[in-house]
């Protein structure tokens, strides 16, 4: 971390029995390894937008892979 720069966040980003959650986390400033750097950081909203679209993602690819399995499976 060079000097001037605020301390690195971490985003936990959960989903349980319908209910969304995201949560930050201050993380120690040696060792850092990044999948994206922000300068700015977003709203929670647009967090929990993104969240929810992502988990609606995940349901219809679930959905399809089920429905794939099946087919395969009765021929």
């Amino acid at each position: 971390m060079d000097k001037g720069e605020n301390p690195p966040v971490g985003i936990i980003l959960c989903t349980e029995k319908g209910k969304e959650l995201i949560e930050l986390i201050f993380l120690p400033r040696d060792n850092i390894k990044v999948a994206e750097y922000l300068t700015k950081l977003p709203s929670k909203e647009l967090f929990a937008e993104k969240l929810h679209k992502a988990i609606l993602t995940a349901k219809v690819k679930l959905k399809e892979d089920k429905d794939v399995k099946i087919n395969n499976n009765s021929t």
